[in-house]
């Protein structure tokens, strides 16, 4: 998916969030500021906008110092959906339709995503959210494909939104499934740390992708994940930074996310805040 000029008023609000999340010299987060302005004005030598995302969160790693600049809020979110979690399975135990809540559940987890909502807390959406349909969904696709599948990869985004994706993944167990993550902190997308931490390890193969960007760029990725994404039966991506960087590759992927930001949703032809599942 190509950037739009739209993403880059909303690269500058994500950098100078993380900026001030590990800092409160304004003198280093003027830095960052117009370096990252520098790397904007050369933003027709990217394909996406991960890659730019990846480059300016290089540059508060750079001037903070700080390694993981949102750990603390990847441990706040994956402890807050570890509350919600028992919630979440006596609601999927009482519906006939699992598989299709089981779907919703974790594609409700999406709103973890600390890039949209900032500090706003989960608890104050998820009843919300849990009660928006699909705008659009393609299960029957997803059950077709299900039938005779034995492998599902995931690709995971946001730390917390991991525990959802347990509920989805504790339905499919008849499948070997693999759960790909990014191979370094980048925002505050799941790592192998955040897989662990919401105990995926119990009911999935966990991986990294090779990747360190907010989504996956499959030239930069290990041959170990690049393996299983041409073998795989099934692939769910999950998220918008997932969905920019694969979204035009020819692999029948289902893609779960909320559309969250006016780039995306008219992309996908829906509105801002609607849900999807579709295969492309």
């Amino acid at each position: 998916m190509e950037i739009q000029l739209d993403c880059i008023p909303c690269f500058l609000r994500q950098v100078l969030e993380a900026s001030r999340m590990n800092t409160k010299d304004e003198e280093i987060q003027k830095e960052i500021l117009l370096e990252s302005i520098n790397i904007i004005a050369e933003i027709d030598k990217y394909k996406s906008a991960p890659e730019v995302g990846r480059d300016l969160h290089r540059l508060v790693k750079k001037y903070t110092k700080v390694e993981d600049p949102y750990k603390e809020l990847k441990e706040k979110s994956i402890e807050t959906a570890e509350r919600i979690y028992p919630d979440m399975k006596h609601f999927l135990y009482k519906q006939k339709e699992r598989l299709y809540w089981a779907l919703k559940i974790s594609s409700v987890g999406n709103i973890m995503d600390a890039a949209i909502y900032g500090d706003k807390s989960i608890k104050e959406n998820f009843l919300e959210e849990f009660d928006k349909e699909f705008k659009i969904c393609e299960i029957e696709k997803f059950q077709k494909c299900l039938k005779n599948a034995k492998t599902l990869l995931i690709i995971g985004d946001n730390a917390g939104e991991t525990v959802f994706d347990r509920v989805l993944i504790e339905e499919l167990l008849q499948l070997d499934v693999i759960y790909a993550v990014r191979s370094k902190p980048i925002i505050n997308d799941t790592t192998t740390k955040e897989a662990y931490d919401s105990q995926l390890q119990y009911s999935a193969k966990i991986i990294s992708t090779g990747c360190d960007a907010p989504g996956v760029i499959l030239d930069e990725c290990s041959e170990e994940f690049k393996e299983i994404y041409d073998t795989a039966d099934v692939i769910i991506s999950k998220g918008q930074g997932n969905y920019e960087t694969l979204s035009d590759e020819s692999r029948g992927i289902f893609f779960l996310l909320k559309a969250k930001c006016p780039v995306i949703a008219k992309d996908i032809g829906v509105m801002v805040n609607d849900y999807v599942l579709m295969q492309k």
